[in-house]
């Protein structure tokens, strides 16, 4: 596999929006979103390296996947389709770093940027070992204990009690993802850079989404990314957790698509 080629997914035709799925999640993260943005613009949903269908089994035990360079993928993947000129970026929590990081990267090729349930800050040592101890667990067991350890932060508790559908269909994308990927993206995650210098430069209309019970990134975490980035759009899901893609699906595609009829 080359970085040109992963997997991705497309609805819709007209202005391009891509959309990074979090860890460990794959592309079919944003079916919902991307079916209903897709009524009115392109949508491009790719697999980032590791998951989905961009899963390699080469992996070099130790390697780390860096945020840059899931970026640097991104960006061939949009040469590869001829896409030349500067597009919407919406991340989602992992795929929000690899959002900034592309940010950094390929300025000129970002038109208007969404991070969803996401953060800024880099991690602290203490956070940063933990990902290594998840990573090696990862590695010899499989996705098991990452969905053990993820789950019950990544939906709000009224979810976790009364709509197992949706823990069910987070717990699925979980469980197909590679253990080489998770291991490698753990581990870039950890190296990531601290964004919060880069935020007041942010040139490009920004929507920051957080929902209302999110135990990753917090409301007044996201708040603070909005309030830092010129002129953002700040919206707060009612009843939702970190999963505001799965717990309120409707909700996200209202705000993301009138940020859109915004721009």
């Amino acid at each position: 596999m080359t970085p040109s080629t992963l997997a991705h997914e497309e609805w819709g035709s007209g202005e391009p929006v891509v959309l990074l799925h979090g860890f460990p999640f794959h592309r079919g993260q944003w079916r919902a979103l991307g079916s209903e943005l897709g009524r009115h613009v392109r949508v491009i949903a790719p697999d980032l390296r590791g998951f989905g269908g961009s899963a390699f089994t080469d992996m070099v035990a130790g390697r780390a996947w860096t945020m840059e360079q899931h970026a640097d993928d991104v960006a061939a993947l949009l040469d590869a389709l001829a896409i030349r000129g500067p597009v919407t970026l919406f991340g989602f929590s992992m795929g929000g770093y690899v959002a900034l990081a592309f940010l950094r990267r390929h300025g000129a090729r970002v038109g208007a940027l969404g991070l969803i349930n996401t953060r800024a800050i880099a991690d602290s040592q203490e956070a940063a070992a933990g990902r290594a101890a998840l990573a090696a667990k990862a590695l010899a067991e499989g996705p098991g204990p990452v969905i053990e350890a993820m789950l019950p932060r990544l939906l709000a508790p009224q979810t976790l009690a009364k709509r197992p559908e949706v823990a069910a269909a987070v717990r699925a994308l979980m469980e197909v993802a590679p253990r080489e990927g998770i291991a490698a993206s753990l581990r870039g995650m950890a190296l990531r850079a601290d964004s919060n210098e880069l935020l007041p430069r942010v040139g490009v209309p920004t929507l920051v989404v957080v929902g209302e019970h999110d135990a990753i990134s917090s409301p007044t975490e996201m708040a603070g990314i909005a309030q830092a980035i010129p002129g953002a759009r700040f919206t707060q899901l009612p009843a939702a957790g970190h999963m505001t893609t799965h717990e309120a699906p409707a909700e996200l595609a209202r705000a993301s698509l009138d940020f859109l009829r915004s721009l």
